[in-house]
Formats: C-alpha cells, sequence, structure tokens
C-alpha cells in the first residue's frame, strides 16, 4: 500500500510539473515546432543514444573486471536496457540501477560485487559527468565573461563534484570502512556482519585499482559528448538556438537534478528543468521546452529494447523453472 500510494503521488507531482510549464510557454509554438523537427536529426540523435547506453555497458564491464567479475558484454548490455527500460517507471534515474544490480546477481554468485559495481558505475559517471560540467563552467564564465547567476551555477558544479569524489574516496577508505565495521561488532547488527564484510571487501577491490576508474571515467565522458550531441541534435533539428558549449554546461546537471525521486521517470521534472538552466543565458522557454520534450521521446523509444529483454528474460526463467522436476527442486 506505502508503494502504491509513493507512485501515485509521483504521478501527481509529474501531471503537476508538467501542466506547471505548459502554462508558461506559448503551446501553439511548441506544437509547431514538434511538427516540423526535422527527422534526419532525430534519427541521428536517437542512434547517438543508443550508442551512449553501449558505453555504459562497457564502462560497467571495465569496472567488474576491475574486481575479477567476468561477465560477457551481450550480458551486460541486456541488463543496461532493461535498466534504462525501468529507468521510465520506476522513481527518479536509479530505478533501473536496481534491476541492473537485481539482473547481474541472478547471473553471477559474487552478489556483493554485482551490487557494488552498480553504485561504483554511478558515482563514476556522475564524477566524470560533475568534472565536465566544472570545465565548461569555467569556459562559459570565465572564458566567455557569462557571469551573474551563472556564478552559481559554477559553484554548484564544483560543489556537487567535491561531494561525489568525496563520498567516492570515503568509500575506498580501508579505515572508514573498518571504523564503521566496528558498529557491526554489536549484538544487535552482529547479524548483519558477513554481509557488511562481503560489501567492504567489495569497495575494497577498487582501492588501487586507479587504471580501470580512469578508463571507466574516459568512457563515461565520451558517453556524456554523445549525449551533449543528442541534445544539441534535437535543437538544431527545430531550427537551432542552443550553443553546444551550453548544453555541455547544463546537459550534467540536468542529470544530477533528475536523480531526485520525485517524479516517475523524471516526467515533469526534466520538462522544468530545461526551461530553468537554459533560461539563465536567455533561451527562449518555448525552444528549451521543445528540446526536452524531444529528449523525453529519445529517451523512452531507446528504452522499449529493454523492456523487449526483460520480457525475453522472463519468458527463459519461466521455462527454465518448469523445466525442473519435482525430483531436481529437492
Amino acid at each position: 500500500m506505502k508503494d502504491k500510494l509513493a507512485t501515485a503521488i509521483k504521478v501527481v507531482i509529474s501531471v503537476a510539473l508538467i501542466a506547471w510549464v505548459f502554462h508558461r510557454v506559448n503551446l501553439a509554438e511548441v506544437g509547431q515546432m514538434l511538427i516540423s523537427a526535422k527527422i534526419v536529426y532525430l534519427l541521428l540523435a536517437l542512434v547517438l543514444y543508443l550508442g551512449a547506453i553501449s558505453l555504459n555497458a562497457v564502462k560497467w564491464q571495465v569496472l567488474l573486471r576491475a574486481q575479477g567479475v567476468r561477465v560477457p558484454l551481450r550480458v551486460l548490455l541486456a541488463y543496461t536496457f532493461v535498466g534504462v527500460f525501468f529507468n521510465n517507471f520506476l522513481p527518479a534515474n536509479v530505478g533501473g540501477d536496481v534491476m541492473r544490480g537485481y539482473g547481474l546477481s541472478r547471473y553471477t554468485t559474487r552478489v556483493a560485487d554485482a551490487a557494488v559495481s552498480v553504485i561504483v558505475d554511478r558515482i563514476v559517471g556522475l564524477i566524470a559527468y560533475m568534472g565536465a560540467a566544472v570545465l565548461a563552467a569555467i569556459a562559459v564564465v570565465n572564458v566567455i565573461g557569462q557571469g551573474g547567476e551563472l556564478r552559481l551555477v559554477e559553484y554548484m558544479a564544483f560543489l556537487s563534484l567535491a561531494v561525489i569524489a568525496g563520498g567516492f574516496g570515503m568509500l575506498l577508505s580501508r579505515r572508514l570502512r573498518a571504523l564503521v565495521g566496528r558498529l557491526f561488532q554489536r549484538q544487535w547488527l552482529a547479524p548483519l556482519a558477513p554481509t557488511y564484510t562481503r560489501i567492504s571487501e567489495a569497495f575494497g577491490a577498487y582501492r588501487f585499482r586507479y587504471g580501470a576508474i580512469a578508463l571507466a571515467l574516459l568512457i563515461a565522458l565520451v558517453g556524456l559528448m554523445l549525449t551533449n550531441l543528442v541534445n544539441w541534435l534535437l535543437a538544431e533539428s527545430v531550427g537551432g538556438g542552443i550553443p553546444l558549449l551550453y548544453i555541455c554546461l547544463f546537459n550534467p546537471l540536468i542529470a544530477l537534478v533528475l536523480l531526485v525521486p520525485i517524479s516517475i521517470g523524471g516526467i515533469g521534472v526534466n520538462q522544468n528543468v530545461y526551461p530553468f538552466f537554459f533560461g539563465l543565458l536567455g533561451i527562449p522557454k518555448g525552444l528549451s521546452l521543445t528540446v526536452s520534450l524531444l529528449m523525453q521521446a529519445i529517451i523512452i523509444v531507446s528504452s522499449l529494447p529493454g523492456g523487449v529483454l526483460w520480457w525475453r528474460l522472463r519468458a527463459a526463467d519461466a521455462v527454465t523453472t518448469s523445466s525442473v522436476t519435482p525430483e531436481q527442486a529437492s
């Protein structure tokens, strides 16, 4: 009942946010831009976005190998697309991570390593995103000279990078993990001590794997650049007007905001943050909203293969379960 209530609240929030942003723009203008969008640009944007999703699977494989976990790329691609599919139906953009971890835990017996790899994969991606946002903010604010409210955006990017990178460093700290481990020596936490030990060791596996983490960061940056180009192509499909540098600044920050679990699949939040951020640079709200709607469509269409893969995986599991005889089950 609580889950259903929480979901209902998030649906209401999504609808309310959509109504709010639609009330503040010329819907006829937005509709005209959507109708006139160039199909070639949209198709190219879709291809690039599918490429960005595939790169996430490659990044995940790099981080798994750093733990000594060997999983074929095709399997990780399948679970990655399943995660993207569920991102559209579960709160924020972290619901898909749960499905990725769950799927991988069924493929390998190293459950703790599988779960931690998903967390580290998300953190590495955020570090790459915020690092790119910091560089773009420096260029926009200090080189081009766009000050004012953008100075606050620059500080936001710096602070986000410091918090995320600092938190990751704390997770890798052997001393800190040992200090937390002492809490599990208490009687009421003792049953959870073995689980904590496995999770702690899984994080510890990354402690000196600088090469793997650096490679994962590089892959994340390439994926980010592809999503930047996707947004730029969507803007160009309706006549342009959003410089790529501005997209490089705001796209990572938009991704960070979308992690806040207040809506379903980021719907509503997505349509509000685009006009907010790009409005700081004088980009018309109608254009920003149009790009956000096109981006939402790209996200949904690109997630459809994940739905098909999830259905096939469930069907395969059902066949496997039904083929087990009572004697085998016992």
